[in-house]
């Protein structure tokens, strides 16, 4: 990365415990990355790993400086990792995609390149093909339409981790645990509407346990819906008029 050039593109990415992920994701990064016609970073927040993550992190850092991190002083949860990272990024750009290695970070340029051409504000990635487990599936399923029928939302993979956006969009949303199943309509409560979809890649999780189930996914993303639906209906906005006193007017 050139030096002298400011950050444009800073992909994001939340982990606990993925210590068999992280050299293997960075790389993935890298390569589809090289070459890429704006110049960025990868912004690893370590949320309170237990294992060997912060050293693979460092190891990460070392051979490939574009790589930093940040360690948050226990755990979280990945919407307050995903938070620290929106706070610690450079980029004008963001790219969010979880540390399991289920998302294929090849898939970055054409959300980037997308959300540029476009002039959007978010593009989301739909998963093609999931490659999870039944009951992961159908889960999913039911707290997508969920969060759609409540909060009138019509994104189809709101779940999906990999998306791009202007970091402006992220500024003002609020940050409580669960965000991160709400991005695409926090931004747009946050009067950034032109969301877009493609498709994307999704792959089979190879290393590492998953930190989903039941209890911390469905039932907890049904009750957050709420939450959001009543944000939806107590937001307040505003937009000052052409025309504004002078100064002697006001005086």
């Amino acid at each position: 990365m050139d030096k002298q050039k400011s950050t444009e593109l800073s992909v994001i990415i939340p982990v606990k415990n993925e210590e068999d992920n992280v050299s293997r994701l960075g790389m993935e990064v890298s390569t589809a990355l090289e070459g890429f016609e704006l110049s960025w970073e990868c912004l690893w927040i370590d949320d309170g790993s237990t294992d060997k993550t912060l050293d693979e992190m460092k190891k990460l850092h070392e051979k490939e400086p574009n790589h930093r991190y940040i360690v948050l002083d226990r755990n979280y949860g990945q919407s307050a990792g995903l938070s620290a990272g929106f706070d610690n990024a450079k980029g004008h750009i963001f790219a969010t995609l979880d540390g399991d290695g289920q998302n294929d970070p090849a898939d970055i340029p054409a959300l980037v390149r997308l959300l540029v051409s476009e002039n959007a504000d978010m593009v989301n990635g739909v998963r093609q093909k999931r490659r999870d487990s039944i009951i992961r599936k159908i889960s999913s399923k039911i707290a997508n339409a969920f969060r759609n029928w409540v909060t009138g939302e019509m994104v189809k993979d709101v779940g999906c981790a990999i998306r791009a956006f202007r970091s402006e969009c992220i500024r003002k949303i609020p940050v409580f645990k669960g965000m991160h199943r709400f991005i695409p309509t926090l931004i747009a409560l946050a009067g950034y509407s032109k969301i877009l979809e493609i498709p994307v890649n999704h792959r089979p999780r190879e290393f590492g346990k998953t930190k989903y189930g039941i209890n911390n996914r469905l039932w907890v993303g049904l009750w957050d819906s709420f939450a959001v639906m009543w944000m939806q209906n107590r937001v307040v906005r505003y937009q000052l008029a052409d025309k504004q006193p002078t100064d002697t007017e006001s005086s």
